[in-house]
């Protein structure tokens, strides 16, 4: 990580989003902070709570740093119109045009993305073979453009963007293209076609959520040689995962990536890089 953090043991961290009351992330952070020796407390600024919206975020910001906040997570529906408030942009969160994290650091706001990166670092703790891979992408939104990103940093020879919103795909395909190559990354509406010489099928869309019941492609089209993945944990075991497992596929549940953005984000927070597996292992304790 590349922000420079000045040493101190107290911190204060939260998450902007709306309907978070459900969110792991602050008993995550806090179990952590506590286990490197650090005081950290971690709020939920809820929208749906307290009555914010995206015209507020400015206000939202400008008190944070009032009230010594050192950084705050962002999620939906805010990871695209905080970016203009902010300082300074990774070139990731710069690429993917989403910012899941704000360190606040010399009175500036420094925006940042650890979702792909959280999804990539756990695809590799679990297929680390796997890396180079063709694969299909089901979601083109926020989630899955921080898994495209993910998938081709890592090495993937090729993603295939599938989603019911054709624009969309072909929006999210094209703004991964500019960093990749257009020869690495392409929107499609033949899913069949593409997974056919696909080695792996990733999951991005809210299909399998609790409230969302269902499979996000045709089960035929899941077969034994194909690695799947899945971003949705809740819950952990979506019926794609668990179509998966019984077919013999090998599976990256969703959790992984709710772990590692998460650590990925302490070490921005922090500048102290976070024991990883005692984090995964306090989510599997929360999710169990």
């Amino acid at each position: 990580m590349t922000t420079s953090v000045p040493p101190r043991n107290s911190i204060l961290l939260g998450l902007l989003g709306a309907g978070i009351g459900g969110s792991l992330t602050p008993a995550m952070q806090e179990r952590e902070g506590s286990a490197a020796g650090l005081n950290l407390t971690y709020r939920l600024l809820d929208a749906e709570q307290i009555g914010y919206a995206a015209d507020d975020l400015p206000d939202m910001l400008y008190w944070a740093k009032r009230f010594g906040f050192d950084g705050l997570n962002i999620t939906h529906p805010f990871k695209q119109v905080v970016i203009p408030l902010l300082d300074e942009l990774s070139d990731d969160a710069e690429d993917l045009g989403a910012v899941n994290t704000v360190v606040f650091r010399d009175g500036r706001a420094l925006g940042r993305n650890t979702d792909w990166s959280g999804w990539g670092r756990a695809f590799r703790r679990r297929l680390p073979a796997s890396v180079s891979d063709r694969a299909v992408l089901v979601g083109a939104g926020g989630a899955g453009s921080a898994v495209g990103y993910a998938l081709l940093a890592q090495g993937a020879e090729h993603v295939s963007i599938v989603d019911v919103d054709v624009e969309k795909a072909h929006a999210c395909a094209t703004r991964l293209a500019k960093r990749f190559g257009d020869d690495r990354v392409c929107a499609t509406t033949d899913l069949s076609g593409s997974l056919a010489t696909a080695r792996g099928l990733v999951n991005a869309t809210p299909t399998g959520m609790t409230g969302h019941p269902g499979l996000p492609v045709p089960a035929d089209l899941v077969r034994e040689d194909l690695w799947v993945s899945d971003v949705v944990y809740f819950p952990l075991e979506t019926e794609l995962i668990r179509l998966a497992r019984s077919r013999g596929c090998r599976v990256v549940p969703g959790g992984g990536m709710a772990v590692f953005q998460a650590v990925g984000a302490f070490e921005y927070f922090t500048g102290r890089e976070p024991d990883a597996e005692r984090m995964a292992r306090h989510f599997e304790e929360l999710t169990s």
